[in-house]
């Protein structure tokens, strides 16, 4: 199979957009104190590296050619001097420009993982896991490289770069102008090195993206790549993508390898050139032999900063990049307008109205069609049909994991739409088919944070579900280590304990999405107790398979098609002899074959 396309990043933005800097700036606000600081402290350090070659020309011309020996010995304490007090300012600047980039990682992966969190479930439908890792994980690396190494260390380059023109041309004009004479060739070979790498950055973000997506993907479905033996095809794919990778940065170590031997070897033809005719300049007396030293070393530290500033270039593209895709996360608006204020009751009955709600994950295409019922306090609904009827969309609904194109859906006579989120969910408790459990212990995974949950509860809620002395017997008991996804669970035992985190939630409204389809007929059995007394003057909504587990229901809807085609008790429905009698059928005579077997 092909890669290309498999979860394709856009390629975006300019080398440098204003706008994005602006807003970028804004998350060194905070700390511009710091900022101003590491600023000056860069100055000061760039000012002592200036008096190096200037402190050698005055060794030799004052006290090398005149054989002063106590002079020498004062310079070399001098040049001591001046490299201890460099290090110590380049130690603190540095130090405090690591420590802003820090801190701004620190509030922009903040910042994306709380964004990441108020986001509809249709985003993560759209958008790959491994895409948000990368935003969350390189593209912040990415712009910490600007804040930590990049922002302050322009202003030195500049800075110096002022100072050692200004040096160049006070020592000797002549010199100085047969050294620029060079930069053409420099601004020549720094603009294609800028161009070419620009390219080849962008395809390393792309490709570095695809390979996150793609092991994210593989990892997680390693269970179904191991069952149908794809490890082959599967790492053959990977090997394809990876070297796709490979390749990338093999082209932009290139156009690295080419660039900065390009700048030396123009800046030892210069050199070259400079010591011919600093040495004809000597020899007329026009030049003293130290300030010709000192001149060649300015001129060597003229290009340091030249090749740092096209370095710094590289990371400001990459920067802006990075912060575009950061951006346009940001700036995704969540499909759910969450209210703050609600006109909610004080006190939860749990009656559902479902009024001509119309649905489509795309609404061209609309999986729920004119939905009307009404769930009553403590009523227990079932809601049944085909695979593909509309029966989990039905409770994403309710959930507000997405909103309805048409139509009224209440809670308690208000429009769910009304509700700040985090005051609906708390009333409504949730057990999926597919459960997930988190790394941590079994106390974490019931408790999920919630402080006021408390371990006698968590106890009783494991006793209710018949995993309690499962999970005592463990070895650390509630704080037992509960591997990531599960994994040293089976998956009764997974979907019990879904059932005991929906027991210490204790929410007004329950809901169970198939929930005791991966259980056994004598642990539904030890559930079904369990929910008997549960499910007492609450209202729950139940959607099965296992059609002999709703036969007590309150009321029976069926769905087929998107539509409520059927409603009533599980008699009255056998009796009408229409879908629901049909799927009791069929699935009673799939028990017989079973049992037969």
């Amino acid at each position: 199979m092909s890669t290309n396309g498999y979860h394709e990043e856009e390629v975006l933005g300019k080398a440098y957009d204003s706008r994005l800097m602006r807003r970028l700036l804004t998350y060194v606000r905070p700390y511009r104190l710091w900022l101003a600081l590491a600023t000056f402290l860069l100055v000061l350090a760039s000012g002592l590296q200036l008096l190096l070659p200037i402190t050698v020309q005055i060794t030799i011309d004052r006290y090398i050619m005149q054989n002063d020996m106590s002079g020498m010995a004062r310079m070399a304490l001098a040049y001591a001097g001046i490299l201890l007090a460099g290090f110590a300012l380049s130690f603190l600047q540095m130090y405090i420009t690591m420590f802003i980039g820090q801190k701004v990682q620190f509030d922009i992966r903040m910042q994306i993982f709380r964004h990441l969190q108020r986001l509809h479930l249709g985003f993560f439908d759209k958008n790959p896991v491994g895409r948000l890792v990368t935003r969350v994980t390189n593209d912040v690396n990415v712009l910490d490289e600007m804040f930590s190494s990049g922002l302050v260390s322009v202003f030195g380059d500049i800075i110096v770069l002022i100072g050692i023109v200004i040096a160049l041309l006070y020592y000797n004009w002549q010199l100085a102008l047969l050294t620029f004479m060079v930069l053409p060739l420099l601004i020549i070979a720094t603009a294609i090195f800028r161009k070419k790498v620009r390219a080849i950055y962008r395809e390393v973000r792309t490709r570095l993206a695809r390979l996150n997506a793609f092991v994210q993907e593989h990892i997680t479905g390693m269970t179904i790549i191991q069952l149908f033996t794809r490890e082959k095809r599967v790492f053959d794919r990977f090997s394809t993508i990876n070297a796709h990778l490979r390749d990338a940065h093999f082209r932009s170590i290139y156009y690295y390898a080419t660039f900065f031997p390009a700048v030396e070897l123009i800046s030892s033809v210069s050199l070259a050139v400079l010591i011919y005719y600093g040495g004809v300049q000597i020899i007329a007396a026009a030049l003293t032999f130290g300030e010709l030293v000192a001149f060649i070393q300015l001129v060597q530290r003229f290009y340091h900063p030249i090749r740092d500033l096209a370095e710094k270039y590289n990371v400001l593209q990459a920067s802006m990049a990075s912060s575009e895709r950061i951006f346009k996360l940001l700036d995704t608006k969540p499909d759910q307008i969450d209210v703050q204020k609600t006109t909610a009751p004080k006190q939860f009955n749990g009656k559902i109205e479902f009024d001509g709600v119309w649905f489509g994950y795309n609404p061209d295409e609309p999986v729920l069609r004119d939905v009307t019922f009404t769930v009553e306090p403590g009523e227990k609904v079932a809601i049944v049909g085909a695979t593909g009827a509309g029966k989990t969309s039905l409770v994403s609904l309710l959930f507000r994991f997405y909103d309805y194109q048409k139509g009224s859906i209440k809670l308690d006579g208000v429009e769910l739409k009304a509700y700040p989120l985090g005051v609906l969910r708390e009333q409504l408790g949730l057990v999926l088919q597919d459960v997930f459990i988190f790394s941590g212990d079994y106390a974490g995974n019931i408790r999920l944070g919630n402080r006021d949950i408390t371990d006698d509860q968590i106890r009783a809620a494991l006793r209710r579900v018949n995993l309690y002395d499962y999970v005592i017997d463990a070895e650390g008991g509630l704080n037992a280590e509960v591997k990531e996804r599960g994994a040293t669970l089976s998956t009764g035992q997974k979907q019990l304990l879904s059932f005991a985190r929906a027991l210490a939630f204790n929410p007004n409204i329950l809901v169970l999405d198939e929930a005791t389809s991966s259980v056994d007929t004598a642990t539904e059995k030890m559930i079904q107790k369990a929910l008997d007394n549960l499910l007492e003057n609450r209202t729950a909504i139940m959607i099965a398979h296992r059609l002999s587990t709703i036969e007590k229901a309150d009321k029976i809807i069926v769905l087929h098609h998107g539509k409520l085609r059927e409603m009533g008790k599980h008699h009255e429905l056998l009796e009408q002899k229409g879908i629901y009698y049909k799927l009791y059928q069929m699935q009673f005579k799939q028990e017989s074959v079973r049992t037969a077997m």
